[in-house]
């Protein structure tokens, strides 16, 4: 292990701890629950545009994103680039109603709103148990990557590694809560966005500038500098999968989607989405590129999704590799404590208190259940991740897929169809899932399309077609998603 590139790794981790002890200080009275899943949705523009840019920019945007890159080349780049308009499309998308609507149901999950609009036990269970299958596959993506980037850069043993990583979230998330949760994200954007742009200045400078390192990748593989990548992988039909599945659908994402119900006012929304949306194109130009240009620095790399810390280590001097050890590692974090704590959002007020509703003003148990809860649920995953795969982009690909599947048309129809109702909500949740599981599982390409692309247009025809057998939505809450 090198001393130098540690050091300033535990120096990041004790001001997450700073951080989170900090929150848990300012932590406001009122509702427990409110103020532990939501931060008693008091976030500002900044804030705001840094944890919804941080909780999707994950292990795969900084560890499997740029190893794709690295195999396949710079058409990789440009394919990530599709990504862009995901923070904006959400906000502009959910945004305003999805608020109004989150106060007015008094919602702190998305399962909440859920059962606001739709008024369905069923679906809420449906729902909750979609969610957490998912991110269990989400989940231990991210504490696989940043287990192997402590085992790359770091010289840390893989499964000591995932201790120390874990661990270390486990505890500040379920201490902090919500509002430690957004602090570190508003930290970690920072820390991502110094560290993209010192990686990418200092691959271009060792592979002699960007024409060389261009020069170098077309010398090692023409198909490298190609649109199409090697293996011509990017078809017309895997542009548009990629498309539905990292932009469009990054609307049904439920740790997204809760980050749209907990900023303070309408201007903090609309400058979140300026920022955000100018956070996710640096990140994502900075990061798929050094992994791309990677490859002329370090041609023979076995495991693609090792590239980024390999290049650390390569071309940073070790003091500056510790620091930007912090860059992909706030990535990961910042996915892991929203995912966790939706998580454990739907365990307690989804599942438990609906079950148990009489426990809903004890807030001592509350407090104590939503720490359990979420340290333990770290604690599994790590168990999860305790045998990786050699590339993780496609284990988190799919999980995104899976939540998409699920959430996406009923959260934008249940905003924008008056006649939405919870028959046709179900028959898309379930039609969704079930032709994303079986495609997925027996890797079906109907046509050349990603799973995601057959299973939106099937559940959302069956989302059309059982809304025809249900009950119409009563004047109020037809009302309320005008």
């Amino acid at each position: 292990m090198d001393n130098e590139i540690i050091l300033p790794l535990l120096g990041y981790l004790a001001l997450i701890a700073g951080l989170s002890v900090f929150a848990m200080r300012k932590q406001r009275t009122g509702s427990f629950l409110s103020e532990y899943f939501l931060g008693s949705r008091s976030m500002g523009g900044f804030v705001l545009a840094m944890t919804i840019t941080t909780t999707y920019i994950s292990a795969s945007s900084f560890i499997g994103g740029p190893g794709a890159a690295y195999k396949y080349g710079l058409g990789w780049v440009l394919l990530a680039m599709i990504q862009v308009p995901a923070v904006w499309l959400s906000l502009t998308v959910l945004g305003k109603k999805f608020a109004i609507l989150a106060r007015r149901y008094n919602a702190i999950t998305l399962n909440d709103m859920l059962y606001g609009r739709y008024q369905s036990p069923l679906l809420i269970w449906l729902a909750s148990i979609a969610l957490l299958v998912a991110f269990v596959g989400a989940m231990t993506v991210q504490f696989i990557g940043g287990a192997r980037l402590l085992e790359t850069a770091a010289g840390i043993p893989y499964d000591t590694g995932l201790l120390i990583f874990g661990g270390t979230i486990a505890l500040y998330t379920a201490f902090g809560g919500f509002r430690a949760s957004v602090l570190n994200d508003a930290m970690q954007g920072l820390v991502m966005l110094v560290g993209t742009f010192l990686l990418l200045f200092a691959v271009i400078h060792r592979a002699g500038g960007l024409e060389n390192a261009v020069t170098t990748l077309h010398s090692i593989d023409p198909q490298l500098v190609a649109p199409e990548g090697v293996g011509n992988v990017i078809t017309p039909t895997f542009l548009s999968s990629f498309a539905v599945l990292v932009c469009f659908g990054v609307i049904g994402l439920p740790h997204t989607a809760v980050r749209c119900i907990s900023y303070k006012s309408s201007k903090a929304m609309h400058r979140g989405i300026v920022l955000g949306t100018l956070v996710v194109v640096l990140l994502m130009l900075g990061m798929h590129l050094a992994g791309a240009l990677g490859r002329a620095i370090i041609p023979d790399l076995a495991v693609p999704d090792r590239v980024i810390p390999t290049l650390m280590i390569t071309v940073l001097p070790p003091l500056a590799a510790g620091i930007f050890l912090a860059a992909p590692m706030a990535a990961i974090m910042s996915t892991i404590n929203a995912q966790l704590l939706q998580s454990s959002a739907t365990l307690i007020k989804d599942l438990y208190l609906r079950i148990a509703p009489q426990h809903s003003d004890n807030e001592p148990r509350l407090r104590m259940l939503s720490g359990i809860i979420t340290f333990a649920l770290g604690a599994l995953l790590m168990l999860a991740a305790w045998n990786p795969p050699d590339m993780i982009i496609w284990l988190n690909l799919l999980a995104f897929g899976g939540l998409e599947a699920v959430f996406l048309w009923p959260l934008v129809l249940g905003l924008y169809w008056q006649r939405a109702n919870a028959s046709g909500a179900l028959s898309g949740m379930i039609v969704g899932a079930g032709c994303y599981t079986l495609l997925a599982s027996l890797k079906i390409e109907l046509g050349g399309f990603h799973p995601i692309v057959p299973s939106l247009s099937l559940s959302l025809l069956a989302f059309v077609v059982g809304n025809l057998f249900g009950s119409s939505p009563d004047a109020r809450d037809a009302a309320a998603v005008k």
